[in-house]
């Protein structure tokens, strides 16, 4: 009986232990113009503030509003994103770089996972860039991460910055271009 009642009390005990599913999407606008915008379907989910949802995000798109921007992004370049916690292998997070038409170059953009799979991301600099998505059969260029409670970080830098830019901890690095 007392062993029965001290396994119960530890499992309770350990039970609140558990963190439940947590992901944040951090926008880095370094334009100097334009609104970061976080949509998913018909909903917008953050104007350039960090967005944090406990759960899965599934089917969020961002891109910098200049003004030219569809609702959904149409006529700019935007960034496609899934984060979840992998239930088997595989099933996690996925994020890429679209311009598959209607979408169309518009700034640099890149992103970057932070809290786990830290240097896994990807920048678009031109309108011809090898990163992105031009046609739905492009699936070379996602980017996956199979960590619990990944984030993301979605940069827009333009004029395009040839420098090594710094990151507060647990964010990405970009040099010349590349995601570190």
């Amino acid at each position: 009986m007392f062993k029965t009642v001290a396994t119960a009390l530890c499992i309770i005990a350990t039970s609140g232990l558990v963190q439940a599913e947590s992901h944040t999407v951090h926008f880095d606008n370094r334009c100097g113009f334009g609104t970061p915008t976080l949509i998913r379907g018909s909903s917008v989910l953050s104007t350039g503030g960090d967005f944090t949802i406990n759960g899965p995000l599934l089917g969020a798109r961002g891109y910098l509003q200049t003004g030219g921007c569809g609702f959904d992004g149409v006529g700019c370049t935007v960034i496609e994103t899934t984060l979840r916690n992998p239930t088997s292998p595989g099933s996690g997070s996925s994020t890429d770089i679209s311009l598959i038409p209607p979408l169309a170059f518009s700034v640099t953009t890149g992103f970057g996972y932070f809290n786990g799979c830290n240097g896994a991301g990807a920048d678009c600099t031109n309108p011809q860039c090898p990163t992105a998505f031009f046609k739905p059969e492009d699936t070379h260029v996602q980017v996956p991460c199979q960590i619990n409670d990944v984030s993301n970080v979605h940069q827009n830098l333009w004029p395009f910055l040839n420098q090594i830019l710094g990151r507060p901890r647990d964010h990405i690095l970009f040099v010349n271009g590349r995601v570190l």
